[in-house]
């Protein structure tokens, strides 16, 4: 059997009356010492108790910002070093795969997803430096197009915080149609609120995928509706874990999932069709002008091994 117990044990748990461990019950209700936000040139650096935790990234070479590296309480790394930090033997595919981040393949008809060139893919511009306040940063983006120019904003926030062995963002990302036109989001599996893994977390390399219905493997959890999903692998000898929880209030909760086996995962919920291969269904969506969209999302970085860490009480945790 695998190191790595099924993540069904959780659950399982839960149904017998099992919680949280007194442990987790500890780390979740004890806040750090103290978390700091650093800005530096085109990045702001982010730390937990003096350890590093992220970094928000926004230089202008890159075509959309995001976060990383994202690290463990205990300092390991668990984010794909490239295209960023290239290291050796490491997958090289999908540059645009940075950390975390948000973006979609079809608005409007532009794709704020892939990064294929600026004359062919859309861009998210910082309007000005992120604003940063205690454990928070918020950033304006502008949607800029090759081709219509722009045709909405996006502001994004992230709040930080951690305990022993956790490490925590709290994302919210409200889109506006605030440039003149309505902005259709296509049906197409490609986006979302995304996250790229180091390849540990990969399938093929042992790491495990699950969701919240007990279901594993990414064969039995891309597409499929749920309130989260959890990577699990070992890292450096150390078992450790990322789960990403979706919001009551965000549209269509609970959000279907681009979860895949080279450790990519997006919380989607504009891919119907993308998902089911029914012609027939439609999963694009429109927010009229004048209008916004808002989604909430947490992620949470874990120690130990699926068995020892109660995702869901955590997930209980962030929506009561």
């Amino acid at each position: 059997m695998s190191k790595f117990l099924s993540i069904t044990v959780v659950v399982l748990m839960l149904g017998c009356g099992g919680g949280a461990s007194d442990l987790q019950k500890e780390e979740a209700a004890s806040p750090p010492d103290g978390v700091t936000l650093t800005p530096h040139d085109e990045r702001v650096e982010v730390a937990v108790d003096g350890r590093p935790f992220t970094a928000f990234h926004y230089e202008e070479k890159w075509d959309k910002p995001f976060l990383y590296p994202l690290t463990t309480a205990s300092g390991t790394v668990i984010s794909r070093g490239y295209p960023i930090e290239p290291r050796a033997g490491e997958t090289a595919d999908h540059a645009w795969h940075r950390g975390i981040w948000y973006g979609h393949g079809d608005i409007n008809g532009q794709d704020f997803w892939r990064e294929k060139g600026r004359e062919v893919t859309s861009i998210l511009v910082p309007q000005a430096k992120p604003a940063v306040s205690g454990d928070a940063l918020s950033v304006e983006l502008a949607m800029q197009t090759p081709t219509d120019g722009t045709i909405g904003s996006i502001e994004k926030s992230f709040t930080f915080s951690g305990a022993r062995n956790l490490r925590v963002i709290d994302a919210t990302i409200r889109i506006r149609a605030d440039e003149g036109v309505a902005l259709r989001f296509g049906d197409t599996d490609d986006g979302g609120f995304g996250i790229r893994l180091s390849d540990a977390f990969r399938e093929d390399n042992g790491g495990v995928t699950a969701n919240a219905e007990g279901l594993e493997t990414s064969e039995n959890i891309w597409g499929k509706a749920s309130r989260w999903t959890n990577y699990s692998a070992e890292v450096g000898g150390k078992a450790v874990g990322v789960a990403i929880f979706d919001h009551p209030s965000n549209l269509r909760y609970p959000t279907t999932w681009h979860a895949r086996g080279y450790s990519l995962n997006a919380a989607n919920p504009f891919a119907t069709r993308s998902f089911t291969g029914d012609p027939s269904a439609d999963g694009s969506h429109t927010i009229p002008e004048g209008e916004s969209l808002t989604f909430r999302y947490r992620v949470v970085i874990h120690e130990g091994f699926p068995g020892e860490v109660n995702v869901e009480e955590l997930y209980r945790d962030y929506v009561q």
